[in-house]
This record gives structure tokens, C-alpha cells and sequence, in this order.
């Protein structure tokens, strides 16, 4: 790692909290600066508060023991997520409250109360019991966003057993892997599921990775889609057979504090996959408090998280914190676009949703389509928006404030990752003036800085490392199997802190802003430059709906920058055009930013969660091929199309 990132973006709009949210949000200027004292103080004393607000069936002894890089948190505590989610909503007048509502892509609709969601997850429970499913033991789910797949997970919690949710879209190698890495005993699937308006075969996968994988008892199948599918007998078991003779009565498990909730496996590049481990108790403390703090939930609201729970997202911000508040969730099977554009605008008018969360990648993909699909919707019920996944660039924080938000919304713009369990950057709405791109502050509690290499604070406005330096309730607790590799990745590269591998830098007013990950870090000319930081600078062209900027060896400038950009659906990609855009980025940071070379294309190679895969972009912009690991790529075919053009 270099001592310094340079950082060529400056963005000075401010938009304070519209004073009629900020009048009624569940945490104004003076809570949130009353919390921050408190977390400082007394940081014991800040989390057992925190803690609180979640059901103990055993009270903790510890908030925490810290022996880095390895924590436990609320030691001695039991308790059960499962039973938080669901059981504590069933005495008041939450029981016969929405607490799901499904919308399918074909156009179907299910709406679950809390009194329906313990019946199933209670039989799924008792299901898996059935099936020899023990406390302790591993669950796969693969399965399309469908009601049964949250039944399934809640029904793993409250039995004690550990899940492992694989995106329905991965491939039957990748399922492979997920499933020997965990050691899973049974797996629940489905006969299919709905993505972009085709049948994805989910069933059809598992039998292919169970050829290549070992140890699995028991398939379960949830019939979605009705197409045949083949079946081993004494192995496979229909859902709707399993729930038919299953009781409606489950106990919780007492579970401790640090006993395992679920793994996750990241999205990686090569090499064996990598299960991020979380426990019980600090996990849901943080989940239920960041979706309160964040979200400003509240009992009328209905709230909608896009994301799959497949990602960290889903499992977080789409079940066990908005449930364990009660709150109303909206969940969606398939494509933004399906049957076109307007599809979540759809759904925020059908259902009213009030909180809207969803990826940056997804609204610059609206982008591309123009104003015309939400201006056609009626979006008066959205009261907040938030995004995840990665940093926001600047004019697509403002398309989305202007075109969904009405410019009336407080935007949430919120860091994470799999690996922290919860969000730790953000705006609070009722709070924080935000600014277009920033992150802004660490939470309550959260002790984020930006450092050099040595673990110094960098000044205000140059590039750095972005560090934890305190523990946190919702942080990983290993890699699954691999303690070592824990330690070596998360807690070697800077001495005594959590390395979160992005770069950052804080403004004057301490504001955050995420530079993207230090290995899209491209060095042109001695200048360590942040790509997200000219992606931004090409966005904000008119013509330009999404960009990513890589590097390709230079034997002057050590490095030239490649940019592949998709413009605007109107427009035709044209030599003019290239060097329109390369002339607007010197213009915007400078000529040391200036892309070498323009490369247009109808789409960005994109991870199911909607990442954009750079590494496959870097080793096209070398060699014009790709030879690493594919199989988290949604869509093969925009991999081959710029191949295609490469050898064009």
C-alpha cells in the first residue's frame, strides 16, 4: 500500500434535514449528539443501553471481551433472533399487522401477517427438526426471493441451526463450493424462480452440485414456477408435504450471544470462497438499533429493501432488522426492469411504500432509461430513500433526490459491508445535512478514521486507508474454518485495526467519502488516483448513464486509464463523443485524470448483487481476455460482447 491516495473530486452542495422530518424522526440533532457523548464515555454502559431493546431470555454478564483481533460481545446472554423477529410482535396489535408483503414478477401478491409468519416459520422449524436438523448443524438455502425463503432462514434461527444463504443466481459450481466450505446437511430450494422474465432452474442446479458435493441429507423444494424437475427418492421432500405434517408449535432455541447466526460467503474473485461468520446477539442488537437510527421506521411505514437475500443487505436490512422492529417488508422475486423500466416505481405506487433502499448500480441503470418511467408513477408515498452497495456518485445522488425523491426525501447514503454486519457510516434523515457522494459520519459507538499506512490520521482532504478502531457488535467474528486467514486479512495490512480495504478521505467538516476499494486504486504518472472519483467526473457528462475506470500498463506513465462507458439509451457512441468525455474530465479534476481510451458499451459486467466487476475489466483492457473466476457474473453475455468489441 502507497502512503496517499490523491483525491481529485470536490463536491459542495449541502441539502440540511427538510425540517418537517427532522421535526418528527425518531433521532434529532440532540439524541444524536447525546448518543455520540455517551458511546465516548462509557462505551460499556452505550452498548448495554443498545441492548436493550432486544429480548434476552438470559441476561448478558459482559457487554464485551476484546483479545484482538477476536471479540465477544454481551457475554453469557441468551437469546433467540428468530423469536425477535416474530414471537415478540405476537401479544399487541402487530400480530394481524402486515409483516410481509410479496410481490412475484409474474404480478402475483402475498401478504403474510406476523400471526401467519410465526405459523410457517414454526412449521418450517418443526420441518427441519424432522429432517434431523439440529442445533449447531448447516443449512444451504437457494432460492428465489419468495416468502418461504425468509420462513426458511427465521425457521434455521429459531431452531439453532446455521444458514447459509447462496443467491438463486449463482451457478451450480459456485452453489458446490458454498455448500462443501459450510458442511451443509440439508438444502432448501425451490423447483424454480423468476428473474427477468425467464424461469431461473434452481432445482436443476442443486442436483448438478450435489453430483461434485458431500455430506447433504436432504433436499427441500418449494414449488414456484411448476416445471418438472427430477427427484431422488428418500432425498428430495416437497415443502408444501413437509408443512402439511408439521406443527404449528416450535419452541425457541436459547442461544448464546456468540453462538453462530448464519455464514455468508462474499462474492470473490479466485481461490477456495470465503464464509464471513456472524453471531447472535451483537449481530441483532446492531441490525434492530441500525434500522431504527437509519430508516426511522416507524408503525405505519412500509418499507422496502431491494436487495436479494442472497447479499448481507437482505439478511440485515431486509428481515432481521426491520422484523425485529415490526416493521412492514416489502419483498420482490425479480428484475428492476421486468416486464420494463417503471417496474419499482410499480411497486412503490401499488404498495405505498414510504422507505425505499436500494444499489447505486440500479439507479444509474434508471438513469439510462431517462425521467419518463417515475415521472409516469405516483411516488407521493416515499417519505425516505438510502442506497448501499458502493460510493454514489454525485449526479446520480441527484437524479435520485429530483426524479424519486421529489427532492423532498432525506437520502441515506450508507457504508458497509458484508463483513461489518451492519451499517456503520450514514446520515442520520432527522439529523444530518447530507452532501451528494458522502457517506458523512460514523454512527454512535462507531470509531472510523483515515490513515496512512503506519495507522496515521491523514489531514482533511487527502486520500487515506479507511480503518475501525474500536470493536463493534455486528463485526465478523472469523472466516468460516479459517481463523488465520481472519486475522491475515482483516487485521495484518495496519497494526492494530479492522482494514476495511477502501480508501477515503474527510473533508473540512469530517464528512466521509468512500474512494472505492484500494485495489481499484490506478497509479498514473506517480499520481495514486481513486477510480470511483473520475467515474464520477464521467457521469455527470449528460450523455454518460454509467462508467468504470481501470488501469492498463503504460511503459511512460506506469499506467493509462481505460474507461468503459454506457450512454444514454438516445444517443450513439461516436469518436466525438470519446473525446468530448475525455475533454470533461480534464475539465472536471484535471488533465492527469484524463482517460487514455473510451471504450462504449451497452452494459458493465456486474456481480447478482450489482457490483461492477473491475478486475474482469482490467484483464480485458491487458490482454483483451478474461481467465479469472465468472461465477458470480449475472449476465455472461455482456462479458462476451466485450470481447467481441475487443476484437473488433
Amino acid at each position: 500500500m502507497s502512503e496517499q491516495i490523491e483525491t481529485v473530486l470536490h463536491e459542495k452542495r449541502s441539502f440540511p434535514p427538510p425540517p418537517a422530518f427532522a421535526e418528527a424522526a425518531y433521532l434529532s440533532q440532540e439524541r444524536l449528539a447525546d448518543l455520540r457523548r455517551a458511546a465516548a464515555a462509557d462505551p460499556d454502559a452505550f452498548w448495554r443501553a443498545q441492548a436493550a431493546h432486544i429480548d434476552w431470555l438470559r441476561p448478558f454478564d459482559r457487554v464485551l471481551d476484546w483479545e484482538a483481533p477476536f471479540a465477544k460481545w454481551f457475554v453469557g446472554g441468551k437469546l433467540n433472533a428468530a423469536a425477535n423477529c416474530v414471537d415478540r410482535h405476537l401479544t399487541g396489535p402487530r400480530a394481524n399487522k402486515a409483516a410481509l408483503i410479496f410481490e412475484g414478477e409474474p404480478g402475483d401478491v402475498r401478504v403474510v401477517t406476523y400471526l401467519q409468519l410465526a405459523s410457517e416459520v414454526n412449521r418450517a422449524a418443526n420441518a427441519l427438526k424432522g429432517l434431523g436438523v439440529r442445533k449447531g448443524d448447516r443449512v444451504a438455502i437457494y432460492m428465489p426471493l419468495i416468502p418461504e425463503a425468509v420462513y426458511a432462514m427465521l425457521a434455521c434461527a429459531r431452531i439453532g441451526a446455521v444458514h447459509s444463504v447462496v443467491f438463486g443466481g449463482f451457478s451450480a459450481e459456485a452453489l458446490k463450493d458454498r455448500i462443501n466450505d459450510a458442511g451443509a446437511k440439508v438444502v432448501i430450494t425451490a423447483d424454480g424462480g423468476w428473474r427477468k422474465g425467464k424461469v431461473v432452474a434452481l432445482k436443476d442446479n442443486v442436483d448438478e452440485a450435489l453430483k461434485m458435493a458431500e455430506g447433504v441429507e436432504s433436499v427441500v423444494v418449494v414449488r414456484r414456477t411448476n416445471q418438472d424437475v427430477r427427484w431422488q427418492s428418500g432425498r428430495d421432500h416437497w415443502w408444501r408435504d413437509l408443512r402439511a405434517g408439521a406443527s404449528r408449535r416450535c419452541d425457541p432455541e436459547p442461544m448464546d450471544s456468540e453462538d453462530t447466526l448464519f455464514t455468508l460467503y462474499t462474492s470473490g474473485t479466485t481461490g477456495k470462497p470465503k464464509g464471513v461468520l456472524h453471531t447472535t446477539g451483537g449481530y441483532l442488537v446492531w441490525a434492530n438499533r441500525t434500522s431504527q437510527w437509519v430508516f426511522d421506521l416507524r408503525d405505519e411505514d412500509v418499507y422496502w429493501c431491494t436487495a436479494d437475500i442472497g447479499w448481507v443487505t437482505g439478511h440485515t436490512y431486509t428481515v432481521y432488522g426491520p422484523l425485529s422492529l415490526g416493521a412492514t417488508v416489502v419483498i420482490y422475486e425479480g428484475g428492476p426492469m421486468t416486464p420494463q423500466p417503471d417496474r419499482f416505481w410499480r411497486v412503490v405506487e401499488k404498495h405505498e411504500v414510504s422507505v425505499f433502499y436500494t444499489a447505486p448500480t440500479a439507479i444509474r441503470a434508471f438513469m439510462a432509461e431517462g425521467t419518463k418511467w417515475p415521472a409516469a408513477r405516483d411516488l407521493s408515498s416515499l417519505r425516505l430513500l438510502g442506497t448501499v452497495g458502493e460510493p454514489i456518485n454525485p449526479e446520480a445522488w441527484m437524479w435520485y433526490h429530483e426524479n424519486i425523491g421529489g427532492a423532498r426525501c432525506p437520502i441515506v447514503d450508507t457504508w458497509w459491508q458484508t463483513e461489518t454486519g451492519g451499517i456503520l457510516i450514514t446520515p442520520l434523515p432527522g439529523a444530518t445535512t447530507t452532501k451528494p457522494g458522502s457517506a458523512t459520519l460514523p454512527l454512535p459507538g462507531v470509531d472510523a478514521a483515515v490513515v496512512d499506512r503506519e495507522g496515521r490520521e491523514v489531514p482533511p482532504g487527502a486520500g487515506g486507508f479507511l480503518v475501525i478502531r474500536r470493536p463493534w457488535p455486528a463485526m465478523l467474528r472469523t472466516v468460516w474454518g479459517d481463523p488465520d486467514r481472519y486475522a491475515r486479512q482483516y487485521w495484518s495490512d495496519i497494526e492494530g485495526v479492522y482494514f476495511t480495504g477502501d480508501g477515503a478521505r474527510r473533508d473540512e467538516d469530517g464528512y466521509f467519502w468512500i474512494m472505492g476499494r484500494i485495489d481499484d486504486v490506478v497509479n498514473v504518472a506517480g499520481h495514486r488516483l481513486g477510480t470511483m472519483e473520475i467515474e464520477s467526473a464521467l457521469v455527470s457528462h449528460p450523455a454518460v448513464a454509467e462508467a468504470a475506470v481501470v488501469a492498463r500498463p503504460d511503459a511512460i506513465k506506469g499506467s493509462a486509464l481505460v474507461a468503459f462507458v454506457t450512454v444514454d439509451r438516445s444517443l450513439e457512441p461516436s469518436k466525438e463523443l470519446s473525446e468530448a468525455l475525455r475533454k470533461h474530465v480534464q475539465d472536471e479534476i484535471g488533465s492527469i485524470a484524463r482517460p487514455e481510451e473510451i471504450r462504449f458499451t451497452q452494459a458493465l459486467p456486474k456481480t447478482r448483487s450489482g457490483k461492477i466487476m473491475r478486475r474482469l475489466l482490467r484483464e480485458l483492457a491487458t490482454s483483451g481476455q478474461v481467465k479469472g473466476d465468472t461465477t458470480t457474473l449475472e449476465d455472461l453475455s455482456v462479458l462476451e460482447r466485450l470481447r467481441q468489441h475487443e476484437e473488433d
